[in-house]
């Protein structure tokens, strides 16, 4: 079991990605303990001194100017925490939940939330005992925090909710009695701190960028049996081209291609072929993906920041001043995952293009649809169809989250970032993705195994061949494709497509 060691230092996304995996043990260096120690004393002395306190003393939103009793402050908190339990949905998946829970803590670590040393130790001992609050997927404006997702996560601390508990569903108050932990009691603020912040809509863009990083990986090299099946130039990957263009994602795509395609007879085979350009999405994947990649940087330092960032409210100030802002806002995130959904859709559409390519045929080397009996067979063609038809859905989902806002909270929170829906469409575009870069892989697979028997591949699409070729049966003819495209999704998702690629190719 892995150890994520939480202190104030900076933390990637790609930090997060144990959390995907499996259960990971939590330490929390000693610094930090103190700064949750001294923020709660900052809190105690700013209540005794009788000052206003939003969310503690007062109501919340609309309702703030509405005092509260001393005597009632406990169970404002709460009240708080049943009041905001309203979303709906599916629960998150696992690895979103553990990511939320360890945002959770790098915030308080910083020591501006007020929060008990109590509360940071449920967290570790859910985390500890992979004990994961169920928390519905929707119900989140990304603004005044995640509030109703985080309200079900906190309903669970407190033993009111659900948990998931050795992967079934039970009660919060028996998982917790199980392996042996009483129920958070909430103090002051507490409910108000724990349903506050970014942290879901952050989760969505952590496990985002994640995905990211395999696909981008995995649109190279399907690209590159694209290039080779299609007996498309490799020329046009040289170095001493894409250095002209400044931009560095499209040097690594080319850079990507070019290594992946070395030593190639197939690709040599065709050299005399007369033909000058290929169509755009075998030519200019360079281009393309090389965009997507520059996108997906650019994003990954917004997410990283939000990370690395204070986001609760009120916070307590280092001079035991409360503060007041919208450090709760989601708006950063949610334009970076608006940004990654048309980037991850760009990547699909132009997947589909170079399938949609092997359908026409190629002269006298590849037959329509790459049928072996062209006519009693259909070959590829449904396949492609399958594509077409994520890619236009793609295109519907890319559609930004981030430019709608509804008023909630009675005209209070006047505008909001829509972040949580900006992530959860953009986990469906990346499912997209995969399964069009799948069937890319099949059909440009397809192409090499039935057409290209003669000639030896690249270095880098040999292996990749050689380990499909014994799991699909290419020379059957036409036969049920769902489940091989199914198996070739899975290994794109685990990064096997990619390990067998990087094994013999360094690639970026």
């Amino acid at each position: 079991m892995e150890t994520l060691r939480i202190t104030k230092r900076t933390l990637k996304y790609s930090d997060f990605a144990s959390l995907f995996r499996g259960t990971v043990r939590i330490s929390i260096d000693r610094e930090s303990r103190s700064n949750i120690k001294k923020s709660h004393d900052r809190l105690q002395a700013l209540l005794s001194s009788g000052q206003t306190v939003y969310g503690v003393n007062t109501g919340v939103g609309k309702l703030s100017q509405i005092a509260i009793d001393p005597e009632d402050q406990f169970k404002l908190q709460i009240n708080l925490v049943r009041s905001h339990s309203a979303g709906v949905g599916s629960p998150l998946e696992p690895g979103l939940v553990r990511a939320v829970l360890v945002l959770k803590l790098l915030t308080y670590v910083k020591g501006y939330s007020g929060v008990r040393p109590e509360v940071v130790d449920k967290i570790v001992q859910l985390l500890d005992h992979d004990l994961l609050p169920v928390i519905p997927e929707k119900g989140s404006a990304g603004a005044s925090g995640d509030l109703a997702p985080l309200a079900h996560m906190t309903l669970a601390m407190i033993g009111e909710g659900e948990m998931i508990y050795q992967g079934r569903k039970i009660s919060a108050r028996n998982a917790l009695k199980k392996v042996g932990i009483v129920p958070l009691v909430l103090h002051p603020k507490e409910g108000l701190s724990l349903i506050n912040g970014t942290q879901v809509s952050t989760a969505l863009a952590i496990k985002s960028m994640v995905d990211s990083e395999v696909l981008l990986q995995t649109a190279d090299i399907v690209g590159a049996l694209s290039v080779e099946g299609s007996l498309s130039s490799r020329d046009v990957f040289k170095s001493s081209i894409h250095r002209l263009k400044k931009h560095q994602g499209q040097k690594t795509a080319a850079r990507n291609v070019w290594n992946m395609l070395a030593g190639s007879e197939i690709v040599s085979s065709h050299k005399e072929c007369g033909t000058v350009q290929d169509p755009y999405s075998f030519r200019c994947i360079p281009h393309i993906h090389g965009s997507c990649r520059d996108s997906i940087k650019h994003c990954a330092d917004l997410i990283n920041n939000e990370i690395n960032s204070v986001s609760d409210n009120p916070i307590i100030l280092d001079n035991g001043e409360i503060a007041y802002s919208g450090h709760f806002h989601a708006e950063p995130v949610a334009q970076a995952m608006d940004f990654i959904a048309i980037a991850m859709a760009e990547l699909g559409a132009i997947s589909e293009r170079r399938t949609y390519f092997f359908m026409k045929g190629v002269s006298d080397k590849l037959p329509p649809f790459l049928a072996i009996k062209p006519g009693i067979e259909s070959g590829y063609m449904s396949a492609q169809v399958t594509a077409s038809a994520l890619v236009s859905e793609n295109k519907t989902l890319a559609h930004p989250a981030s430019v709608d806002s509804l008023p909630t909270s009675g005209g209070q929170e006047d505008l909001v970032s829509m972040a949580p829906w900006a992530g959860l469409k953009l986990l469906q575009i990346q499912e997209n993705v995969r399964q069009i870069l799948a069937i890319e892989l099949l059909v440009a697979s397809a192409a090499s195994t039935l057409f290209h028997q003669g000639y030896k591949s690249g270095k880098g699409t040999t292996p990749i061949l050689k380990h499909i070729q014994g799991v699909v049966p290419f020379h059957k003819g036409d036969r049920v494709l769902s489940g091989e495209i199914r198996a070739l999704s899975d290994m794109i998702k685990t990064g096997q497509i990619n390990a067998l690629a990087n094994q013999v190719v360094n690639l970026e």
